[in-house]
C-alpha cells in the first residue's frame, strides 16, 4: 500500500493518541513554567505586578483578575518573574482540559485530543498563556464558557446556563472581550432553529444574572471612577477613515499567531461548521461574531494581534475538525500542522532566551526590557548615595520596571494619574533633589520643564544587553512650580 492511500487522520492518530497528546500538553506547560522563571518581565507584566501591590476591583486599563493571580503567585514565590507568571501559566491546564472536553462533544476522542494539542501549539497560546497579562485568564474562562455552552446544547440540561453565566462573569473580570462570546451566543440562539427554544426559557437570562452578579464589583468600581475603563476600552471602537491597510495586517497576524497550517485548518473547519443544523454551528457563530467585529475594526484602525486570543479555544477545535484525508495535499497539510507549529514555537522560545538569531530589529529585547535592570541599578545607586531623593517618570513602562527591579526607590509618576487612582501623592518629596528617567524616544522633558523651575542637561546611558538596549536619559530636576503634582505607585 502506498502512503498516499493512507488516511491522514489515521496516520496522525497513530502519532497523536490521547495519552501521547496529554503528555505533550503537560510537557508544553512545563516548558512554559521554565520560561516563566527565565525570561525577564515585559513592561506590561511589571505594570500588572504594580496593580497586585494595590488590589482593587478595577483598574484603568482592564478588570482586576490578573492582579489577583499575580498577587497569589508572588505570595508563594516572591516578587520574581516566576511568581508573577505562575498562576497565569497554570491556568492553561484547566483551559486545555475544557478544550478537550468540548471537542469530545463534537468529535471522536482522537480529534478531541488533537484539538487540545493544537490549542497549546499555537503561538498565540504559547505566548499569551506564558506571560502575566489579562489574556491568560480571559483565554481560560472563555474555554470554560464554551464548554458549558456545549454541555447545554448536547445535554439539554438548562442548569448549564448557570455555569455558563459563572464562566462569563469570570471572563468579564478578566477582560471585556468576553462580551463578544455573549454576542455570539445570542446570534446562535437566533440563527439556529433548534436553539431558539431557549429564548422562551428563563435559564439563559438567569445565567446572564449570574454573570452580572460576579461582574458587579467591577461595575461598582467603574461607577466610582467615572467609568474610566469602559471609556478607554470602548473608545477604541470609534473608527477612523476607511482603509485596507490594517485588514491585511490583521489577517497576517492571525495566520502567524495560529501558525499557518493550523490557521488554514481552522478556516476550513469554520467553513464546514457554518451550515445551520450542525452541532458545530454553535462554535462557528462564536467565532464569526468576534471576527466580524475585528474585521470591521481593521477597516478603520489597527487590531492588536492578541485581541482575538479568547477565540482560540474554539479555533483549535475547528482546526481539529478539519483534519481529515480528503485529497493528498490536504492530508499532508493536516499531518504537518502540529510539527510545524511545534518547531515555530520552540524557535520563538529559543530566540527569547538566547537571542541566537542576530536580528536587526528584533522586538524581543525591547519588549522584555533586557537592559533595564542595569539602568535601574544605576538610578538606585544615585539615590542610595544621597545625591538624589526620588525619580520622576512620564510613562507607565519605565514606572513599572523601575518599581519592580528597585522597589526601594521612590518613584513619582507625573502625567498619568488616572492609571494610579489610589496611589499616594508625593507631597514634600517634590521639593527635594529629583531625577527624571525616560527612554530617549519617549522624552518628555518639555513637560517636566513646565512643572519644575530647574531641569538640567541629560546624561545618556544604555543598559547591559547582548543585543543592545534602548537609550535612556537622566535629567536632574529641582523646584516644583506646584505641589499638586504626580502619584507614587
Amino acid at each position: 500500500m502506498e502512503l498516499r492511500h493512507v488516511d491522514a487522520f489515521r496516520l496522525a492518530g497513530a502519532v497523536i493518541r490521547p495519552r501521547v497528546a496529554a503528555a505533550a500538553i503537560l510537557l508544553l506547560i512545563a516548558l512554559r513554567l521554565v520560561m516563566a522563571g527565565l525570561l525577564p518581565l515585559s513592561a506590561d507584566e511589571a505594570y500588572y505586578w504594580l496593580w497586585s501591590r494595590h488590589l482593587a476591583a478595577g483598574y484603568y486599563d482592564h478588570p482586576p483578575a490578573i492582579a489577583f493571580l499575580i498577587r497569589a503567585g508572588t505570595l508563594l514565590f516572591g516578587d520574581t518573574p516566576f511568581g508573577v507568571r505562575l498562576f497565569p501559566v497554570l491556568l492553561s491546564l484547566p483551559a486545555s482540559w475544557w478544550v478537550w472536553r468540548t471537542a469530545l462533544m463534537f468529535q471522536e476522542p482522537r480529534r478531541a485530543a488533537l484539538a487540545a494539542l493544537l490549542f497549546n501549539l499555537t503561538l498565540m497560546i504559547g505566548v499569551e498563556a506564558l506571560v502575566a497579562t489579562p489574556d491568560a485568564p480571559s483565554i481560560a474562562f472563555s474555554a470554560a464558557y464554551v464548554w458549558c455552552l456545549a454541555r447545554t446544547q448536547n445535554s439539554g440540561d438548562a442548569r448549564w446556563w448557570l455555569a455558563a453565566g459563572a464562566a462569563a462573569g469570570l471572563g468579564m473580570l478578566s477582560k471585556y472581550a468576553a462580551l463578544f462570546l455573549g454576542a455570539g451566543t445570542l446570534v446562535w440562539l437566533i440563527a439556529e432553529p433548534r436553539a431558539r427554544v431557549w429564548l422562551r426559557s428563563p435559564w439563559p437570562y438567569l445565567g446572564g444574572l449570574v454573570a452580572a452578579v460576579i461582574f458587579a464589583p467591577n461595575l461598582i468600581w467603574q461607577a466610582r471612577h467615572h467609568w474610566m475603563t469602559f471609556a478607554f476600552q470602548f473608545g477604541r471602537m470609534a473608527g477612523g477613515h476607511l482603509t485596507l491597510r490594517y485588514l491585511a495586517e490583521f489577517l497576517a497576524a492571525q495566520a502567524s499567531l495560529a501558525t499557518p497550517l493550523i490557521f488554514l485548518l481552522a478556516c476550513a473547519g469554520l467553513w464546514r461548521a457554518s451550515r445551520r443544523g450542525q452541532n458545530q454551528f454553535l462554535l462557528a457563530m462564536l467565532v464569526w461574531t468576534g471576527f466580524a467585529y475585528f474585521l470591521i475594526h481593521a477597516l478603520h484602525e489597527r487590531v492588536q494581534g492578541n485581541w482575538p486570543c479568547f477565540l482560540y479555544p474554539v479555533v483549535a477545535i475547528l482546526a481539529a475538525g478539519a483534519f481529515d484525508g480528503q485529497g493528498v495535499t490536504w492530508r499532508w497539510l493536516s499531518w504537518s500542522a502540529a510539527p510545524l507549529a511545534c518547531v515555530l514555537l520552540l524557535l520563538i522560545y529559543a530566540q527569547a532566551l538566547f537571542e541566537w538569531l542576530p536580528l536587526r530589529n528584533d522586538p524581543l529585547p525591547r519588549l522584555l526590557g533586557r537592559g533595564f535592570p542595569s539602568i535601574a541599578r544605576t538610578v538606585a545607586e544615585a539615590i542610595q548615595g544621597g545625591r538624589f531623593d526620588a525619580v520622576l517618570t512620564t510613562d507607565y513602562e519605565t514606572t513599572a520596571w523601575l518599581r519592580f527591579y528597585q522597589p526601594n526607590v521612590k518613584v513619582i509618576q507625573i502625567d498619568e494619574p488616572w492609571r494610579y487612582p489610589d496611589a499616594p501623592a508625593p507631597g514634600p518629596l517634590l521639593k527635594k533633589r529629583l531625577l527624571y528617567l525616560v527612554e530617549a524616544r519617549r522624552d518628555r522633558a518639555g513637560l517636566v520643564r513646565q512643572s519644575f523651575t530647574g531641569v538640567g542637561s541629560p546624561t545618556a546611558m544604555r543598559g547591559e544587553s547582548n543585543s543592545g538596549s534602548p537609550l535612556y536619559e537622566l535629567f536632574p530636576v529641582l523646584g516644583p512650580k506646584r505641589m499638586m503634582l504626580g502619584e507614587m505607585p
